[in-house]
């Protein structure tokens, strides 16, 4: 016998759902009232399943009426399956902002999705990404889902997914791929891709000539392309970015692969760069004009509008009425004078390295080498002195390269910062300075003094290191909790520990760099916020992935970055979505007599802020960052003349610089101006306000709020003895020493005594951030149900209930009933997929059943929170209920007519949620399983007189 999608059926002692995965041998079932972890699989020929019916409540075990609102609740928060315009917002551990549902709703207008999501630093692109896949999941459109993403960003990913959308993805590196491999014992021709639906691959691993083929093979359905703008196409064809780009451009080629690129960056401000971008998405806008501005390109404008999102802040900011809180920032900059032994040992090194890269001697070759060498030296003098000795003492890798492009791309690698903007592994180990000239003994002596000289100058001598505690200790005074983001690891591990020795011993300290693995940094994270008063020193490793504004609150820029992207997104760690604190603050922090501080922060990193200022727009540097460094270390190196004192070369520099830096401003400003009117143009208003409310008031009315999340567990623990004290409208403490050990045994709390929970985010001031997912509420709900299916258990919601009232003026009826529906989606190969859907729905009349009136929805909503004005015997209140019970018949046909209008509008939601103008490929067919099961009759009476029978 086989069994439909959503049927009620009866096995083991006790009645079940059938879910989808059923065959004639094989029935899934999930408990009626149970969760997803309680589904299990039962043999048809081993063990007995009969079809069941739902039944009524019994009129003789009438309760208290308060606990209709909980019960509605308990199963409204139950379901996973639920019913709506979004499958998915039943089995997901976020609440979305209204904002974020506009790249879901433009996204599946599309067919296939191919969207790029551009928004801000910190407005959750994350979220809105795979919003969308686990939108088609639940769908049944996708079974297998990939984030391609930078190693290093690999375990948030992985995380994200789990705990927000409960996808367990697993990560493809190069240190898990053959544990992969070895726990599927994969089959001749088999990839890891084919047995292992839900991924999170290095982009880095994968993008190589011998592995890309095997994935674009194997590739699932939908694939999320995070940091996108590094696969656009840069002329190179070579290195990196051109395997990236191939890559992506072979896996757009399938045209039914739903693909999502993600990028805070998406215009670098070469524009052909950009429409390479946008090619990925539709390969018409590779032609697209230059300038989208006027009239004539209306129609390019709203045919890119279709597939683009992009937003500032100020954009969504106040979006729908709704206030989605940012921090604001409080910007300062701090400066030191190197000491003059320290100063000293500066002059002397850029002699030495002046000299060095004007030595004839040994080729153009040994010349690069040696330029690398010298550039090393000094970018590590600026950082520390540990950095400088480390460095000295070090062989350069440069020395060990082959060609002359290979000794530029390991020395920008090292040294620059441009370089690494596409990622932050392997780039803070201090380089070697030392060329490798092994035949000159001279070399090998001086550097050695050098690096004596500057392992002499930690401490007291490091001018830098104690204006930085000074700083630091302001921070802390003012009950900030900052991060210190330095270049090198040498650094960090030096920072830390003077810092731990001149800061009070209350101040905990914690270094992170890359020597630790990604899962062992966040870690320490982790264990660092425990600490009241806490500082935290890294590289940047920790300038993307792991998200610390809950945590920390401040940012130092130790060290400048040459790159000023990664100035933005050090301090996007903390200036995000979910920042308590108000103003956050950053401090920029250099040297007045470091010449290569002051050209830096006057080139780059001011003019960067000046341009995000006064246009409200992030911009990359829109020609090459190395060779404006380049350039400065040329007129440092090459143009100045020896013996010429640190503080005598700024001006002579300033002077040669002057025309490349007018060129670089010139032309950055112009980019500026067209990515403002990008962002203008592109800021989403093909998705209208008043859609999204229609949709957001559907989902919230299907699924609840954070507020009816926090509602029905301090109702739902205080009914079982617990103590509430809600502290604010996010914040409740409940003592749970006096719930029963039964309740506290299913949600795992036993030797628990109290709890701080918060309902709105992930407050570091909490112990536990409860939302409607979380296991804690989902076995709540299902204990509530439980209780109150089992006519044997003395549970506290009853499933009927009579009181009198001044909140109705006529007998009415109040029912509690679920309805089922199974959803089949029959996709563009043919493939047919079944789902089951559950809502809980309130339907009230007016007098006997058999003359039944039927009130408005939200009259029969506002039903939940009338109070008993008089009492009533419990053998009256039983009658009533038997009355109801009775005369079930007489109310079938309005149920069924109800039920079936739900499932027709469920449909037409489906329909049009997901539906381009030209969609053909994808049908819906949604089969309402009768009848409904009523949960709950409630009888409400007036006061004056009775009512007749």
């Amino acid at each position: 016998m086989s069994f439909s999608v959503g049927s009620l059926v009866e096995a083991r002692g006790r009645e079940w759902i059938v879910l989808p995965g059923s065959d004639d041998r094989l029935v899934r079932v999930r408990p009626l009232g149970g969760s997803d972890e309680e589904t299990t699989g039962i043999d048809l020929g081993v063990e007995t399943v009969e079809p069941a019916q739902f039944e009524l409540p019994d009129p003789a075990n009438v309760g208290d009426h308060r606990y209709s609102r909980l019960l509605r609740d308990a199963v409204r928060l139950s379901s996973r399956a639920a019913v709506g315009p979004f499958r998915s917002f039943g089995r997901i551990a976020v609440d979305p902002r209204p904002y974020q549902l506009v790249p879901l709703l433009l996204g599946l207008k599309l067919d296939p999705v191919r969207l790029l999501i551009a928004d801000d630093v910190g407005i959750g692109k994350t979220i809105e990404a795979c919003l969308i896949g686990r939108e088609l999941l639940d769908r049944g459109e996708i079974q297998r889902l990939a984030v391609l993403c930078p190693p290093h960003l690999a375990e948030q990913w992985q995380t994200e997914l789990k705990e927000k959308f409960h996808i367990d993805a697993e990560l493809v590196l190069p240190s898990t791929v053959g544990r992969l491999e070895r726990n599927r014992h994969l089959g001749l021709g088999q990839s890891i891709f084919d047995v292992y639906p839900y991924v999170v691959v290095s982009m880095d691993y994968i993008k190589s000539d011998r592995r890309r083929d095997e994935f674009v093979r194997t590739c699932p359905e939908f694939v999320i392309v995070d940091e996108a703008h590094t696969c656009a196409f840069g002329y190179e064809q070579r290195g990196g970015r051109h395997q990236r780009h191939e890559l992506v451009k072979q896996l757009v080629a399938h045209p039914d692969r739903h693909m999502v690129f993600v990028t805070a960056t998406p215009h670098s401000g070469k524009e052909a760069s950009f429409r390479s971008l946008l090619s990925f998405l539709n390969p018409e806008f590779a032609d697209l004009p230059e300038d989208l501005t006027g009239p004539q390109n209306e129609y390019h404008r709203r045919h890119l509008a279709q597939y683009f999102v992009q937003r500032r802040r100020a954009d969504i900011r106040h979006y729908m009425k709704t206030d989605t809180s940012f921090p604001d920032r409080e910007e300062a900059e701090a400066t030191y004078q190197l000491s003059p032994d320290y100063k000293a040992l500066f002059d002397r090194v850029l002699d030495y390295a002046r000299e060095t890269v004007q030595d004839p001697e040994g080729g153009q070759h040994r010349k690069r080498v040696r330029w690398w060498s010298a550039l090393a030296l000094l970018r590590s003098l600026g950082s520390s002195p540990a950095a400088a000795a480390s460095t000295l003492r070090n062989r350069a890798p440069v020395a060990d390269a082959e060609t002359l492009d290979e000794i530029d791309e390991i020395g920008r690698e090292t040294v620059l910062d441009a370089a690494t903007e596409d990622a932050t592994e392997g780039v803070d180990v201090a380089p070697g300075g030392n060329p490798g000239d092994d035949e000159s003994e001279n070399v090998r002596r001086r550097l050695l003094e050098m690096a004596r000289q500057a392992e002499q100058l930690e401490g007291d001598g490091d001018n830098k290191l104690q204006e930085a505690v000074k700083l630091v200790k302001s921070f802390l005074k003012d009950d900030y909790h900052p991060i210190l983001f330095c270049r090198y690891i040498p650094t960090v591990e030096y920072v830390a520990r003077e810092l731990r020795q001149r800061l009070p011993n209350d101040v905990e300290v914690a270094a992170v760099t890359g020597n630790l693995p990604p899962a062992d940094r966040e870690a320490r994270v982790l264990e660092l916020s425990q600490s009241p008063k806490r500082v935290l020193v890294c590289t940047d490793c920790l300038s993307e992935g792991i998200n610390l504004q809950t945590y920390f609150d401040a940012v130092m820029h130790y060290d400048l970055s040459w790159s000023p992207t990664r100035h933005e997104q050090r301090e996007g760690r903390v200036d995000r979505f979910g920042q308590e604190r108000s103003p956050v603050r950053v401090l920029t922090f250099y040297s007045v007599n470091n010449q290569i501080d002051g050209i830096v922060l006057d080139v780059l990193i001011n003019k960067h802020k000046t341009i995000r200022s006064s246009t409200g727009v992030s911009v990359p540097i829109p020609i090459d960052t190395n060779a404006v460094v380049e350039a400065i270390f040329e007129g440092l190196l090459l143009r100045e003349q020896g013996g010429t004192p640190v503080d005598q070369l700024l001006p002579g520099l300033d002077e040669y610089l002057a025309p490349k830096k007018d060129e670089l401003h010139s032309e950055w400003e112009d980019a500026a101006n067209r990515e403002k009117r990008s962002r203008t143009m592109f800021a989403q208003e093909s998705i209208k306000a008043d859609e999204v409310a229609q949709w957001l008031q559907e989902m919230r009315r299907a699924l609840g709020t954070p507020d009816v999340v926090r509602n029905f567990m301090v109702d739902a623990w205080r009914a079982h003895g617990a103590a509430a004290t809600v502290e604010s409208d996010d914040h409740v403490r409940f003592e749970i020493q006096e719930m029963p050990r039964a309740l506290k045994d299913a949600l795992q709390l036993r030797d628990v005594e109290s709890l701080r929970a918060s309902f709105a985010s992930s407050s570091s001031d909490a112990d536990v951030y409860l939302q409607r997912t979380h296991p804690v509420v989902e076995n709540t709900a299902s204990y509530l149900i439980d209780t109150a299916l089992d006519e044997h258990a003395d549970g506290i919601a009853r499933r009927a209930g009579a009181i009198r009232t001044r909140s109705v003026e006529t007998r009415i009826t109040l029912l509690l009933l679920r309805f089922r529906y199974e959803i089949q989606t029959k996709l563009r190969d043919g493939t047919e997929r079944q789902q089951l859907a559950e809502e809980s729905q309130l339907l009230a009349f007016q007098g006997a059943p058999d003359k039944a009136v039927w009130l408005a929805p939200a009259d029969a909503e506002e039903l939940l929170s009338a109070s008993p004005d008089a009492n009533i015997a419990p053998e009256l209140a039983e009658s009533f209920v038997r009355r109801v019970v009775e005369g079930i018949d007489d109310l079938q046909p309005h149920l069924e007519a109800t039920i079936k209008q739900r499932a027709q509008d469920l449909l037409e939601s489906h329909r049009h949620v997901r539906a381009s103008a030209d969609m053909r490929h994808v049908s819906y067919k949604v089969d309402p399983k009768l009848p409904p099961d009523v949960l709950g009759i409630y009888v409400f009476l007036p006061i004056q007189g009775e009512v007749s029978s």
